[in-house]
């Protein structure tokens, strides 16, 4: 499951007013505004259906591995997978040309490849 407690760092980025907006009472799930290297990374977090989603999107281009890096690790545990899908074609929706998404199943244990075959 994503962390527990929100950090204090992602507590002061939350949106609180407005479209998205939430308190800490809502734990992980709300919008946020992150800094990343002077990029500005708009993320979106929950937890519902049996699922942990998050979303980060920059409004000039889609995020790169060491963003969403940063923001798996402010999101999820150090020991947790988390994975970006591909789906079906007839699956396929985007509302947003620069987001990327990471998934999470509540109730399942996600595979991984051996190590040897993702690089040495």
């Amino acid at each position: 499951m994503m962390k527990a407690i929100v950090p204090a760092e992602l507590e002061r980025k939350r949106i609180i007013a407005g479209r998205g907006a939430s308190t800490a009472t809502y734990g992980m799930n709300g919008a946020f505004t992150l800094r990343y290297k002077n990029k500005s990374l708009f993320v979106i977090a929950s937890d519902g259906g049996e699922w942990d989603h998050v979303s980060v999107s920059l409004k000039s281009r889609t995020p790169t591995w060491e963003e969403m890096c940063y923001v798996k690790d402010l999101f999820f545990r150090e020991d947790e997978v988390v994975i970006q899908y591909h789906p079906a074609k007839a699956d396929y929706v985007n509302n947003c040309n620069t987001c990327l998404h990471m998934w999470r199943p509540q109730n399942e244990f996600i595979p991984t490849p051996p190590r040897i075959m993702v690089g040495i």
